[in-house]
C-alpha cells in the first residue's frame, strides 16, 4: 500500500524543508540534496532526522536515475 496522495502533497524533509522523492516499491522517501533516505514502515514515514539513512554516491546515482526513468515526482509538487 502506498502513502496517501494528500500526505505526499505536504510532506517535506524535516532537515532542509525541501521536497522528497517517494519510492513506493522501496518503502522510502529520499532527499537527493542531502543524500538521506527516510524509511516508510507500515505506511508510516519515519521522518526523524537522527534515524535517516545517509546514502553513498553509487546509491544516490541509482535513486536519481530511477526517479528519472520512472518519472517519480517530488513531494510538494502541488505547491510548487
Amino acid at each position: 500500500m502506498a502513502l496517501d496522495p494528500s500526505l505526499l502533497e505536504i510532506l517535506a524533509c524535516p532537515n532542509d524543508k525541501g521536497p522528497l522523492l517517494y519510492f513506493v516499491d522501496e518503502d522510502s522517501l529520499y532527499n537527493p540534496r542531502l543524500r538521506c533516505r527516510y524509511l516508510v514502515c507500515q505506511d508510516i514515514p519515519n521522518m526523524l532526522i537522527d534515524e535517516a539513512e545517509m546514502v553513498e554516491q553509487a546509491e544516490h546515482d541509482r535513486l536519481v536515475a530511477k526517479a528519472d526513468a520512472e518519472a517519480i515526482a517530488f513531494t510538494l509538487s502541488a505547491i510548487a
